[in-house]
């Protein structure tokens, strides 16, 4: 980055400091999204071109962009992949039907599905055995519902929030369990689920909840980003939950917020009135297109570039064993962050 950097200080009052950046930490790529990525690069390796990736990788249009200059080639649909090809399944998961789909094609299926999404398949899974109703928070539209409801269809109702509580057809005592999409905001999920708590007297669910550690540690670093400054950009993709989340809970925090798929989308109006300015990324956001903004905003006078503190991510997922090099047997480490993409 142009910009200076150095770590965040006690603030002074406005009137007395140079307008500011304020970076969030953690902030940008997480485990999964690394892990998935390193996916598609190794099948590009070991491949060669092309290979399929079922649905983007994740969402994040410039490394759906930069991979398929390497070769990769996004479909909609397992259908849409020519039979006994390479494919990949998203970060984001798929239901068996998706599955079976791929193996009647025959193709070589590579999964990229975070393993925090998986586990929340697996107990979608086991909580349709124990006969109970799953009640899935999230938004019905996203691939990662549509997955996860896909393991127990005619068991499954989709909860989008706390009105849909009370509506549910179904008896206060039904034996019923809530599973949740990890990238929802971690406080409306909460209200959603003691909403269910104060009605359902059987309900199960997991101990420790379904939301990702980097989705919510990357919402408490907004917290913090919002209560400091006096507007809040992310980095993130128009069609990623968890950046929208982001600045959903950075407006409830006090501060202006504004979604920022890279530079060339900064609204220069936005700063109008602002002495400090907030940034962080969503978890499918590669760290280039922040360095992109802070040095569009560095064009514009905010020289001064501090980083908050935060906690540091130490999180990595294993490559799948199928990647091994066919020589050595050796399973690639999955690549970090800056090395990705």
């Amino acid at each position: 980055m142009s910009a200076t950097m150095q770590p965040a200080g006690p603030d002074a009052p406005a009137g007395d400091r140079p307008p500011r950046v304020v970076l969030a930490q953690p902030r940008g790529f997480c485990a999964g999204v690394r892990r998935a990525i390193g996916i598609v690069e190794r099948a590009l390796d070991l491949h060669g071109a092309p290979v399929y990736v079922r649905k983007e990788i994740v969402h994040n249009h410039h490394v759906v962009a930069e991979l398929e200059k390497r070769g990769a080639r996004f479909v909609d649909s397992e259908e849409d992949v020519p039979e006994g090809a390479v494919c990949v399944f998203s970060a984001h998961g798929v239901s068996p039907a998706v599955r079976d789909g791929a193996a009647g094609r025959r193709l070589e299926v590579i999964d990229a599905t975070c393993p925090l999404v998986s586990k929340v398949h697996q107990a979608a899974v086991r909580y349709a055995r124990d006969g109970r109703t799953i009640l899935l928070v999230g938004h019905a539209d996203h691939e990662e519902v549509e997955g996860v409801r896909g393991e127990a269809p005619e068991r499954t109702i989709v909860v989008e929030n706390e009105d849909d509580v009370a509506t549910l057809d179904l008896p206060d005592d039904a034996p019923v369990a809530y599973l949740t999409q990890t990238t929802l905001s971690f406080d409306e999920t909460r209200r959603v689920v003691d909403a269910l708590r104060a009605r359902f007297t059987d309900l199960a669910g997991p101990a420790d909840g379904d939301i990702c550690y980097a989705s919510q540690n990357r919402q408490n670093a907004v917290k913090a980003l919002a209560r400091r400054n006096d507007l809040v950009l992310v980095v993130g993709s128009r069609n990623s939950s968890n950046s929208i989340r982001m600045v959903e809970v950075a407006r409830e925090h006090g501060s202006a917020a504004h979604l920022v798929p890279d530079a060339g989308h900064l609204d220069e109006s936005w700063l109008a009135g602002a002495s400090s300015i907030g940034v962080s990324s969503g978890a499918s956001a590669p760290e280039i297109l922040v360095r992109g903004l802070v040095d569009r905003l560095a064009a514009l006078g905010w020289h001064d570039v501090e980083l908050d503190d935060g906690i540091a991510e130490d999180v990595v997922f294993s490559m799948p064993a199928r990647l091994a090099d066919p020589v050595t047997g050796r399973v690639p480490r999955t690549p970090l962050a800056d090395e990705a993409l």
